[in-house]
């Protein structure tokens, strides 16, 4: 009698390894970042020279700044909705070459006027990178990888002004300040070639991977809506939008006072100057880049672990609003060491809070709607510069200490905080119809 054959079943699969394409992009979105706040921070790094120089009141860099970021705002609302309608790839290019020539165009500039108009140039064209960026993170990433990713690409601005102070001084030592602006943005259209020729959606991306593809679209938010995007008189009646936007005017000027203020601190409070200031400002941006990645993977990690995106982003931005508290004792610290460690743990919080403050567009609107969301918040975060600019201009020429400055600065992170929870507790997406407008609630 024959046995019947044994029946054998076959290994299944192993499964599809997702590759890690989409941190490329990443790699370009902070690399952009990197350029953006050297450009950036730049004219701060140099104001003891060009106040000199060209006999700047406290109160006439001040009023560069406000300009600068009166620009801003109004660019950022227009860059929003431009790339919301022509994509990532192409706004982001527009926008890099008009800052980029703007930041060439400082070497030219003599006067008052001249820094004026070429800092409005340039915050026109800088307000493109974080529509784009963030824009391009929410086509390339899931849900529950956004704040990690945003937080690494953020990183850049950190790196930026860590460069700042290494590379600028050197080169004004070499040639003088007007070379610093033109050397360092010549350099910088080699970005442009790559984000040309690298950076596609995933659905036109033919090197993706099928397993990356679906693992980027996991989460993704689909509504049914028109080829252009929710409209924008829907997108202004969202609570979602103003727990976003309130939140920026907040804390977005804080790091404004930062990047264009810390120098002109130090220099005060230490008798820092230009070759002084790398050191103490190369520790500073380094902790801000540790609290930017940190900020980001703590919500990533509580959501793998479980908890649900309201949760996890609003833990993680507590935790990184603590962190600032302490700066309001800067101006008062006995040494210089005390003073950058407390401001470092400041930038951190921020750059941390930021990362997932950030991520909340793509958490709560769908892809065609980010870019604009992230316009309206970068305008009233500008606005919000401006108003902190002429205070803090203000405050220095009447009294000359930083100390009302700080305070503000530790008070914005927890009110903005209690801003979101208040306009946005359960942080639930909104979702638009077919027509563009909103879906029954």
């Amino acid at each position: 009698m024959a046995w019947p054959a044994e029946a054998t079943i076959a290994p299944s699969p192993p499964p599809a390894r997702i590759g890690r394409r989409r941190w490329i992009v990443v790699a370009l979105l902070f690399a952009a970042t990197v350029i953006n706040y050297v450009d950036r921070q730049m004219l701060g790094l140099l104001k003891p020279l060009l106040s000199r120089e060209f006999h700047w009141s406290e109160t006439d860099y001040a009023d560069i700044i406000f300009w600068f970021q009166a620009s801003y705002a109004v660019a950022y609302l227009v860059c929003g909705r431009i790339i919301d309608r022509i994509g990532a790839r192409w706004g982001y290019a527009l926008t890099f070459v008009i800052w980029n020539l703007a930041h060439i165009a400082h070497g030219l500039a003599s006067g008052l006027v001249q820094f004026v108009l070429v800092r409005m140039a340039l915050g026109a064209g800088e307000a493109g990178n974080f529509p784009a960026g963030l824009k391009s993170v929410a086509e390339w990433f899931p849900r529950r990888e956004r704040a990690l990713a945003v937080g690494v690409f953020n990183a850049g601005s950190n790196v930026g002004a860590v460069i700042t102070p290494l590379v600028v001084p050197a080169l004004v030592a070499v040639a003088d300040w007007r070379m610093a602006f033109m050397v360092t943005g010549v350099v910088s259209f080699a970005w442009l070639a790559a984000w040309l020729i690298f950076y596609r959606r995933p659905e036109e991306d033919r090197r993706l991977s099928a397993a990356e593809r679906a693992h980027i679209l996991s989460d993704a938010i689909t509504p049914t809506v028109s080829a252009s995007g929710p409209r924008l008189a829907w997108i202004l009646r969202q609570r979602q939008t103003w727990a976003y936007v309130l939140a920026k005017f907040l804390t977005d000027p804080i790091w404004w006072v930062f990047l264009f203020w810390l120098p002109d601190f130090l220099g005060r409070r230490f008798g820092l100057d230009l070759r002084g200031f790398g050191p103490p400002l190369v520790a500073i941006y380094l902790m801000s880049d540790i609290g930017s990645v940190a900020g980001g993977w703590l919500s990533s990690r509580l959501m793998r672990r479980g908890l649900g995106a309201n949760r996890a982003r609003k833990v993680a931005m507590l935790m990184c609003a603590a962190c600032v508290i302490p700066v309001l004792t800067a101006p008062w610290v006995g040494g210089l060491t005390a003073a950058v460690l407390i401001i470092g743990l400041a930038t951190a919080g921020h750059q941390g809070f930021s990362a997932n403050l950030m991520t909340l567009p793509s958490d709560l609107f769908p892809p065609s709607a980010v870019a604009t969301v992230v316009g309206l918040g970068g305008t009233a975060g500008a606005v919000g510069g401006m108003l902190m600019a002429k205070f803090t201009g203000w405050i220095l020429q009447g009294t000359g200490s930083y100390g009302p400055v700080f305070l503000t600065a530790a008070l914005a992170y927890p009110l903005a905080l209690l801003a979101i929870q208040a306009l946005s507790p359960n942080l639930r997406p909104a979702m638009p119809d077919a027509t563009g407008g909103g879906a029954p609630s």
